[in-house]
């Protein structure tokens, strides 16, 4: 791995395994998100090589879960409708065992939201969390004020590297999921292991979606590699990032507009090669 994936308490097979499993089984991954960025987490899918559904009405979204690999469930524009959508889609899922994954956007910023996303947390339990710095400890405490939507920039710095990873793991442990915290330092954990993963680039934050953008791919690894749920999910993560890093390379002097397309292009262009060599992911416990 050319000394970018650090400690042999990493399987790295598992993880760049998974792309390999992604783009050979082509899963189902049906999420309802919100309608701000559905058109780019469906595009975020097809182009990593899997198949989005985006199905959000109560009558039918345990038939569309009988059929997927995954669900990925995100609140970034909720409204009491999705809410029940939300609901009934996990319970279901949670019936057939096929992964699950919660992106709690903006939990702290209103208590619609803050609400909901305990709800789902406490009540029907997730796979897979991820989440800013901010929403994953408002979910640990119950409450928190956030800006609004987007991550709050002092979380991004490397000094709250430590109480985010703390966060992330209590949480891990309090709720059984595979919790992601992200920012400059992506955490992963299951309460166990944590994985540090510093693929990624400062142009993400700059574009709309491409927190969801992630979700929606970390649905896609866990659908393709559900026996190795953290390497999944840590692959998921790395994946992105790099896809992130490599856009801003292309993207030269150009904008953001520019970006967003040039991160989704590079989505369908890392394959097991360049992901091996770009993966940055190392063990932190």
């Amino acid at each position: 791995m050319n000394g970018n994936m650090r400690n042999t308490g990493i399987d790295k097979e598992s993880i760049v395994g998974a792309l390999d499993a992604l783009r050979g089984g082509n899963p189902l991954v049906h999420c309802i998100t919100n309608y701000v960025t559905v058109n780019d987490c469906a595009n975020a899918l097809l182009a990593a090589g899997a198949a989005p559904v985006m199905a959000d009405d109560a009558a039918e979204v345990e038939d569309i879960v009988s059929i997927a690999s995954s669900l990925v469930v995100n609140i970034g524009t909720l409204n009491e409708r999705t809410i029940h959508s939300m609901k009934l889609a996990a319970i279901a899922a949670k019936k057939r065992g096929i992964p699950t994954v919660l992106d709690p956007v903006g939990a702290g910023a209103s208590r619609l939201r803050t609400e909901t996303a305990l709800a789902l947390v406490g009540e029907i339990g997730f796979s897979v969390i991820r989440g800013n710095s901010s929403e994953i400890r408002t979910l640990l405490a119950g409450t928190g004020v956030t800006r609004g939507v987007d991550a709050d920039p002092a979380d991004s710095a490397d000094d709250a590297l430590g109480k985010t990873a703390d966060a992330a793991v209590l949480l891990a442990k309090r709720t059984g999921a595979v919790v992601v915290a992200t920012g400059a330092t992506d955490i992963v954990t299951d309460g166990a292991a944590v994985f540090g993963i510093r693929n990624g680039h400062p142009l993400m934050a700059r574009i709309t979606g491409s927190g969801c953008m992630l979700s929606a791919i970390v649905g896609a690894f866990v659908a393709a590699r559900q026996e190795h749920l953290l390497e999944a999910v840590a692959a998921g993560v790395s994946f992105m990032g790099l896809a992130g890093e490599r856009a801003a390379r292309d993207v030269g002097s150009a904008g953001t507009a520019s970006y967003r397309t040039r991160l989704i292009d590079q989505l369908s262009i890392v394959g097991r090669a360049e992901f091996e060599e770009g993966a940055r992911i190392e063990r932190r416990a």
